[in-house]
């Protein structure tokens, strides 16, 4: 089993390196631990808009150590069924995170994300949060 982190576990790896993320990093061994390309995307925005020559650098550092999948089916179809249900119950969340859960049910993997309230509207989506006990 692989983990998917999130823009926000990402984030907060951005900001302290040696923090929480960096400690459960460790403890299940880097080969483990990969990102979404619409993670990485968010991410670089992120740094762009915020004009930090330094955050860009250290945006790019992260990400060129940690294995970006690619968006590629069945994520597609997942994506339809997912968003389908969740607007038809009510429960719609942003494009960026469907896609970010699409992607890691595709795949088989646990999403790691401080966003336990949106994600957790997916029963399927193996999720845990690496920031809260």
């Amino acid at each position: 089993m692989r983990y998917i982190l999130d823009t926000n576990i990402l984030a907060h790896l951005v900001r302290r390196p040696q923090g929480a993320v960096w400690e459960h990093i460790a403890r299940v061994g880097e080969e483990r631990v990969c990102t979404s390309i619409v993670v990485a995307a968010e991410l670089r925005f992120g740094a762009i808009k915020s004009g930090s020559e330094r955050l860009s650098k250290h945006v790019d550092a992260i990400l060129e150590a940690l294995d970006i999948l690619p968006l590629e089916p069945p994520a597609d179809t997942i994506y339809g069924t997912l968003r389908w249900r969740l607007e038809r119950l009510g429960l719609p969340i942003g494009a960026n995170d469907l896609l970010i859960a699409a992607q890691a049910s595709s795949y088989g993997h646990t999403l790691v994300t401080d966003n336990e309230r949106e994600f957790g509207r997916i029963e399927e989506l193996a999720l845990e949060n690496w920031l809260r006990p």
